[in-house]
């Protein structure tokens, strides 16, 4: 799909899944100040963004893991995303909670993950990606041949590319935070200044608006 990345930063602002404040900063769980809020779950309320996100999804996968066995979100941002991905694929589908439940048979994987398998991971969102990598780590103790990762945004922050890099785990994504930026500067969305200041943080989130 040519220009997805831009396509689906306008999309992701037109449905306000994105909302950029310079002004007035959102506070991360982390403790980290940021301009910026991703909220990826509202593209499941759009049909025609959900149905391009599964789209770009399924191409990516045929495009870059054709001998992929089975599709595995990470809960819960990327279950519903992963599922409209791997029924267009038509592969088997699993997803990795953030931790083994406390109850029942205290699965952390929920689904039919054969041993051996080779699974590519679908996720919404890569920030410093200890996340994301925790759902490739709990994979791969559980047999698995973790083949890399697609993720529909990524802040691009180094620190989560050294980590992916270090964990062995390619990340392929969608759309990015340099053609969000792009693109609502294009819109009118943010100005130059709100643009200097977004790239600035962008460089240093840990330390901006300290």
């Amino acid at each position: 799909m040519e220009h997805i990345d831009r396509k689906l930063a306008e999309g992701l602002l037109r449905i306000g899944a994105v909302l950029l404040k310079p002004d007035q900063p959102f506070t991360w769980a982390s403790g980290w100040h940021s301009p910026i809020y991703c909220d990826n779950r509202r593209i499941l309320s759009d049909p025609s963004l959900r149905s391009m996100v599964a789209e770009a999804f399924a191409a990516k996968v045929n495009e870059l893991y054709p001998e992929a066995e089975v599709v595995a979100g990470v809960a819960t941002g990327a279950i519903a995303h992963g599922v409209l991905a791997a029924d267009r694929l038509g592969k088997p589908f699993v997803y990795v909670r953030p931790k083994p439940k406390d109850h029942g048979t205290g699965s952390q994987i929920e689904g039919k993950l054969p041993e051996g398998a080779k699974v590519v991971v679908i996720e919404d969102l890569i920030s410093t990606g200890m996340s994301s990598l925790a759902a490739v780590d709990a994979l791969r103790k559980a047999g698995a041949e973790v083949l890399g990762m697609v993720a529909i945004f990524t802040y691009g922050f180094d620190l989560a590319a050294e980590r992916f890099k270090e964990a062995g785990v390619p990340l392929v994504t969608l759309s990015n935070y340099g053609a969000l930026i792009e693109e609502a500067t294009a819109e009118g969305i943010v100005g130059q200044s709100e643009t200097e200041l977004l790239q600035e943080w962008r460089r240093d989130p840990a330390n901006w608006n300290r």
